[in-house]
């Protein structure tokens, strides 16, 4: 029986979900809900949904003081910010998960537990997150390797009040998002023990180029890539063919691994024999460029993928898909330089047929 706050769900599973969903589950779980609709590789999971979000918040901000002083901050004022987004991140911290909220991840994370034990990965999915025009990327948390229901409670907490860090306040005045509009749902994922994690893209990344998959891959958990602590291998993979165009393999050092004493990662040190050697054979590269293109095409556009090769996995050569979502520093340039003032078609033509041609060969 599912946990409502009136009609709406405070957990929803993945196979419940589309892009259609991303007001109550947030970007990255409507991803996830869309990517297994499409037959890609996921690991299963549930979302707390924004209505599970908003419960907790009548605790932490029964009278809207803080929403109000968030809209009010001026994001040039690093004092000002600094000082209502501590506010905020202590009231989360501080003030107690609502009952009903607490009873339906109990429950949803038992009965995960029950088909798929194990650790479980928790990430932040904001509802603004992963769009076309904005994106929160590397804004909000994620906590891997989450051993407990005690944990995983934290963790999700975790994740609701790192939607008040500095960064995350300050991108969205800068963007005048209406905060009242912003809420946050939180993946509760099976977590993939990796023995080698990265991202790809459908779209080059440095040059723009649509008729390339530039893959880029470490070894261990991925988290060491995402935040820039080892310079990954790089594979540039023709869209069409499947060839490999370019080859980059690089020196890795480090790996982020799960912590065999509690919750959480650390970092060690790659073995000597394994630091120059390629991240990904062959084959894992293959599958990748295939679930690459499916997802472009289920898309109808180009995304930026998260995945990782699971250790001890063997369906889909132990790959799987962590994160999806639309492709925007490229696709935000071409949006800028189309809806550029002057240089629509209409403009054009005024300008030729009113004398602006004249300036233009001057």
């Amino acid at each position: 029986m599912k946990s409502t706050v009136g009609d709406e769900a405070l957990v929803s599973w993945f196979s419940e979900l589309t892009n259609a969903d991303r007001d109550t589950v947030g970007g990255k779980g409507a991803s996830l809900g869309e990517l297994q609709s499409a037959g890609l590789p996921v690991p299963p999971g549930f979302v707390v949904t924004t209505a599970g979000f908003r419960e907790a918040e009548h605790e932490w901000d029964p009278e809207g003081e803080l929403t109000t002083a968030i809209e009010a901050v001026d994001p040039a004022d690093l004092n000002a910010l600094q000082e209502v987004a501590l506010a905020a991140r202590n009231r989360v911290k501080t003030a107690p998960i609502p009952q009903k909220v607490k009873l339906a991840i109990s429950e949803a994370y038992e009965q995960l537990q029950q088909l798929h034990p194990g650790p479980v990965a928790v990430r932040s999915s904001a509802t603004a997150e992963d769009g076309d025009d904005a994106s929160f990327a590397g804004l909000q948390d994620t906590i891997l390797w989450v051993l407990d229901i005690n944990d995983t409670l934290e963790a999700i907490r975790a994740c609701w009040a790192s939607m008040y860090t500095d960064e995350s306040i300050a991108y969205r005045r800068r963007l005048a998002l209406p905060e009242s509009e912003i809420a946050m749902g939180v993946v509760v994922q099976v977590m993939v023990n990796a023995r080698a994690a990265g991202v790809m893209f459908t779209r080059s990344p440095t040059t723009g180029d649509k008729s390339v998959v530039a893959i880029e891959s470490s070894w261990g958990l991925g988290s060491a890539l995402v935040s820039g602590e080892v310079t990954p291998d790089k594979y540039t993979v023709s869209k069409v063919t499947g060839t490999v165009t370019k080859k980059v393999v690089s020196p890795k050092t480090i790996r982020h691994v799960p912590n065999k004493e509690k919750s959480g990662v650390c970092v060690e040190a790659v073995p000597e024999d394994m630091e120059q050697v390629p991240s990904l054979t062959s084959d894992q590269i293959q599958t990748l460029w295939e679930m690459a293109r499916r997802a472009e095409k289920h898309y109808g556009k180009p995304v930026d993928i998260e995945w990782a090769v699971d250790e001890g996995a063997t369906d889909s050569g132990g790959v799987k898909l962590l994160q999806c979502r639309p492709e925007t520093i490229w696709s935000t340039k071409e949006e800028a330089q189309i809806t550029a003032p002057g240089t629509d078609a209409m403009s054009l033509v005024f300008n030729l047929y009113s004398g602006g041609h004249k300036k233009t060969h001057s």
